[in-house]
């Protein structure tokens, strides 16, 4: 004996309708079978909506049972012959003139009690089992056609009644005996009270009937066959990598259904899962799909997590105050409060002080819920020893649900952990103790991105997907743009890092793309672009709330680099090639350090100084494995590391500072290197990382400009430095005369900084010194007599764009 059940989806169409009959076919050739039939998609919520607007008065209703009749009549004319068509015809009228008859009764009444909604809901199982009985007989194939309500025994409590299991098995088993027959053919949802009145068997009515008859017969298997193949590790609809589960525990199934998986209502599979009946959850229009197999005792695989589920329209109820420390009774008072309002309790967290005790119900029970609460405790609130319920709506919870999971330390870990690196807050945590189920309460909103975090931490290690916004794509930013295309590949297959490009800007323009803008066009795509407006920009990626999101600005704008503070407090790391925020004042720049740290996201700038060179990793590095500076010498201009190893005398110094702008060395406007403001920006920031509070007017400055070099546009600054040739030669010629070289060096120690033209003698570190080369010098505690010496190309669009790449690769992988 064997039991399938169809739902509303499986029966829709007659094309549907047929496909159940040739699956129905091939299972009773097989084993006897009982087929359980579901009232067509949408059928039952347009009864209930007819039922209602009869009760209030409008006559619409009669256009609601129009449309119903008219679509099982459609229905029984394709899946019937001609000639067979009067009687199923006449059937379906039958059935439709009943629903009227009821419906207008309620019209007049003015009045819609439960017990007519009841034997209103009824037609649509009835008439749905009636058509698919119908193609059965049209096909040829033997089958009997029986009234539930025959068969399941309930109370009369109508719209949720409660199934007399004794007297239904019995029932059942009579029926069985006394009428075989290979093939029956059922209705779901429907029975009968002892009075003989029509009752429902309320949420997941049909699989509840399908599981009582399965388990009434100690049936070989349980088959629920829906428009899915079987159960996901998560929602398809929020997570594109989602999977089926092919197999899985009862209480798993349960658990995942109970948070928001809709394949299975967990109360209905009781009858079968008392007695380890087997139930396939299978796909009616993919039927050689595997599906999911609920058993007692699944085969162990590799994950330790089962599945991910959710469930929105979630409020949060919590009752605080001294008063309840020690007093017995409070939970008891406030889940009866609610009981009495019929509300379910979803969750319930406690804190071991017993000062505050939350629940979360659905959203549409809140204010009912307050009511009751607050009335149940008046007293208390009144004299101060509780405070009124205090309600938060906009949440949903996330479970995280497998059976493995109490067998392994640290799951709650990695969930919180994956969760906070995002920005996803957790408002409340409920974990049972048999440690099948991890909730959190989280916003709403939220859920999307938690969901798929989550998946990718459980279930796709092996692809971490990173999202990027990247504004500034001149030089280095199309430089950048170029190699994440060229390593994509290799990011995946060796790294396990998908990174998508999903949001590029310039300074007019920005486009965003949620699955992720394709590298080969993206400057078409910014071309299409809306206007750029930098706030406008930062609520687009916080309204996106994409998981594992990197900001990386390529800019020199102050405008751009304030809105790191709002990206940082959402948890959106920022990689930060502009120096403005690093160099402005000491107190942005700690706070900047501070938000990163408080909303467990990076931070990172180490292209700030030396470009690609791993000058500020390494510093970092000293300082956290213990290690003191004491002193940090630097040539930190690639530009005037470049114009000095070009400029010999022979060559204006002017042209040679052309040159360096043309092959994209120097910053935007090239006096900030020449006057020493850049190299000034990036010992601050050294010195700041290395723990010292300076502001960049304490950096000394000992320019080697005229000062009228610095007067007026580029083009005067151009023009003076063509004036002041002599100027220039002079320094040169008065160190070659020396044996020496111009560089322009960076000095920190003893808590000062200053920055200038200095003649550097051969042996030493800095002479050698080539193109745009820079170098730094670590004095510490381990490096006393000999410095930590890095070297190398300080300047140039591809060794900073791998610079930046570097820190996104950081950011991705903490």
């Amino acid at each position: 004996m064997q039991v399938l059940k169809f739902g509303g989806t499986s029966v829709a169409t007659a094309s549907a309708i047929r496909q159940v009959v040739q699956l129905v076919a091939a299972a009773a050739r097989r084993e006897t079978t009982i087929v359980v039939v579901s009232a067509m998609g949408g059928i039952t919520d347009a009864l209930i909506e007819a039922g209602y607007l009869a009760a209030a008065g409008k006559e619409e209703y009669r256009e609601r049972l129009r449309h119903i009749e008219t679509q099982h009549l459609e229905v029984a004319r394709e899946l019937v012959p001609i000639v067979s068509q009067s009687a199923v015809l006449s059937l379906v009228k039958t059935h439709c003139n009943e629903m009227e008859a009821i419906c207008n009764g309620v019209f007049l009444l003015g009045e819609l009690s439960a017990r007519t909604l009841d034997r209103l809901m009824s037609f649509g199982e009835l008439l749905s089992s009636r058509l698919v009985a119908a193609s059965l007989s049209a096909q040829q194939v033997a089958h009997r056609w029986y009234d539930s309500r025959q068969l399941l025994r309930t109370d009369s409590q109508h719209g949720f009644a409660t199934v007399d299991l004794a007297a239904t098995n019995q029932l059942i088993s009579r029926f069985i005996v006394a009428q075989p027959e290979a093939l029956y053919v059922v209705p779901g949802f429907v029975a009968a009270d002892d009075q003989g009145a029509t009752t429902t068997l309320g949420r997941g009515g049909s699989d509840y009937t399908a599981a009582i008859f399965a388990g009434a017969l100690h049936a070989s298997r349980l088959e629920i066959w829906t428009d899915v193949s079987g159960m996901m590790t998560a929602d398809p609809r929020l997570v594109p990598h989602a999977r089926p589960i092919p197999r899985i525990s009862y209480q798993e199934a349960m658990e995942l259904s109970h948070f928001g998986a809709k394949v299975l209502y967990p109360p209905t599979i009781q009858p079968v899962m008392s007695q380890g009946i087997p139930l396939w959850i299978k796909n009616t229009f993919a039927p050689t799909d595997h599906g999911t197999l609920v058993e007692v005792s699944p085969p162990a695989t590799g994950h330790i997590v089962r599945g991910l589920s959710s469930i929105g329209q979630l409020a949060l109820l919590s009752l605080e105050g001294s008063g309840m420390v020690g007093i017995p009774g409070f939970s008891k008072r406030l889940f009866e409060a609610l009981a009495r309002e019929r509300i379910n309790v979803i969750l319930i967290t406690q804190s071991s002080s017993e000062h505050s005790i939350s629940v979360g119900v659905n959203a549409r029970d809140a204010a009912a819920a307050q009511r009751a609460v607050d009335a149940e405790f008046a007293h208390e609130i009144a004299v101060g020893k509780v405070e009124p319920l205090h309600l938060e709506t906009d949440l949903a919870i996330v479970a995280l649900v497998g059976e493995n999971m109490k067998n392994h330390t640290g799951i709650s870990g990695r969930m919180f952990g994956a969760l906070g690196t995002n920005g996803v807050n957790i408002r409340a945590i409920a974990q049972g103790s048999s440690e099948k189920n991890i909730s959190t309460v989280i916003r709403a909103q939220d859920v999307k991105k938690a969901i798929n975090v989550l998946h990718e931490t459980f279930f796709e290690a092996t692809a971490k997907q990173i999202n990027l916004f990247v504004v500034g794509v001149g030089n280095v930013g199309s430089k950048l743009l170029e190699q994440l295309a060229r390593q994509q590949a290799y990011l995946q297959e060796k790294l396990g890092l998908q990174v998508r490009v999903v949001g590029v800007a310039n300074s007019s323009r920005f486009v965003l793309h949620e699955h992720g803008l394709a590298l080969d066009d993206w400057k078409e795509a910014l071309a299409q672009g809306e206007p750029l407006h930098l706030p406008t920009l930062v609520d687009a990626i916080h309204a996106r709330n994409l998981r594992n999101a990197v900001f990386v600005d390529i800019t020199a704008s102050a405008d751009v680099a304030g809105c790191y503070a709002a990206l940082l407090e959402k948890s959106v790391a920022v990689v930060a090639c502009n120096k403005v925020a690093c160099s402005s004042e000491y107190a942005t720049y700690a706070r900047l350090k501070a938000l990163a740290q408080e909303f467990n996201t990076d931070f990172l700038f180490e292209t700030n100084v030396g470009a690609g060179l791993p000058v500020i990793g390494t510093l970092n590095d000293l300082l956290r494995s213990g290690d003191v500076v004491h002193r940090i010498e630097a040539v930190l201009s690639g530009t005037l590391n470049f114009v000095f190893n070009h400029y010999n005398g022979k060559r204006p110094f002017a042209e040679v500072v052309r040159q360096a702008q043309a092959e994209g060395y120097t910053e935007p406007d090239p006096r900030l290197d020449l006057n020493g403001t850049d190299v000034a920006r990036k010992i601050l920031i050294l010195a700041r990382e290395s723990g010292e509070k300076l502001e960049m007017a304490d950096i000394r400055n000992v320019s080697f400009l005229p000062e009228s070099c610095l007067e007026g546009d580029v083009e005067a600054f151009y023009d003076q430095m063509a004036v002041h040739e002599d100027h220039f030669r002079g320094l040169y010629e008065a160190a070659t005369a020396q044996g020496k070289k111009l560089k322009f060096v960076a000095r920190y120690a003893d808590g000062k900084a200053s920055v200038g033209l200095q003649t550097i003698v051969p042996g030493h570190d800095f002479h050698a010194l080539h193109g745009k080369d820079n170098a730094v010098l670590f004095y510490t505690n381990r490096y006393a007599e000999q410095p930590l010496v890095i070297k190398g190309a300080g300047a140039g669009a591809e060794v900073t764009a791998s610079g930046v790449f570097a820190d996104i690769i950081r950011a991705a992988r903490a």
